[in-house]
């Protein structure tokens, strides 16, 4: 389940965004006085942090504040309603190196730069490669990969509460254009995924996938590891087997 925010406008990517060549990031990315991942994640909720990553896919702008996923090579980070002018927006993508300074914030689970952060663009440029996760669900050090974009396979698709393959919304009170949210399993576990509207919205590949989909479907997906009081992943891409 995603925040409930009141929007004029959004802005809406494709995961298309998101394809490229993945470059390594530089050796000496992390500049004096920043944080490593590992140093970020240790850092007390509501800690100023100071962190150097790079843009893997945009969210949504809305009154000068973004939303972004992003990641260096040590791990990822999700950045919220960060301060951000509709120009500056423009120049942030997929692979873009920014500074961002804020405070670390925790959201039934989720650890993000939150409202505040400010950032500056960067020398640099690296998309990362999706983690193969599919022997890490269900175990401990899932959260370890917390925000990064991963892949799953061997999943089977299950009915949600009315027997159907997807419901718009978390209760299914939406319409089209609403989130999408599913079932699947894996091994004995059952998971709910969701294919969040603002980063893929109707007209995307993803989201017609999800909409095509039929209880008892084989799939392989990716997205992004995104929390919410467990693992509630962001979905970008479904393959049927």
């Amino acid at each position: 389940m995603k925040k409930i925010l009141c929007m004029a406008l959004v802005v809406l990517f494709a995961v298309t965004a998101l394809v490229g060549c993945t470059k390594k990031e530089p050796k000496d990315a992390k500049s004096k006085g920043v944080m490593t991942h590992a140093e970020y994640m240790a850092a007390e909720i509501e800690a100023p942090v100071v962190i150097e990553t790079y843009v893997q896919a945009k969210q949504s702008w809305w009154e000068n504040k973004a939303t972004l996923y992003t990641a260096d090579s040590e791990g990822a980070y999700f950045i919220y309603n960060m301060a951000c002018t509709e120009e500056e927006y423009a120049k942030l993508t997929p692979g873009t190196k920014i500074k961002v300074t804020g405070f670390k914030s925790e959201w039934a689970g989720e650890f993000e730069v939150a409202e505040g952060a400010t950032f500056e663009i960067e020398e640099g440029n690296y998309i990362a490669s999706p983690v193969d996760l599919t022997d890490v669900f269900g175990k401990d050090e899932l959260i370890d990969h917390q925000n990064e974009l991963f892949t799953v396979k061997g999943l089977t698709v299950e009915a949600m509460d009315d027997g159907a393959a997807y419901w718009y919304s978390y209760d299914n009170s939406g319409e089209e254009g609403s989130d999408l949210y599913f079932k699947v399993k894996l091994g004995e576990e059952v998971y709910t995924f969701t294919v969040e509207s603002y980063l893929c919205g109707a007209d995307s590949d993803v989201y017609k996938a999800v909409k095509a989909l039929n209880v008892g479907d084989t799939i392989d997906v990716e997205g992004f590891l995104y929390w919410y009081n467990g693992v509630n992943p962001h979905i970008t891409s479904v393959t049927v087997k």
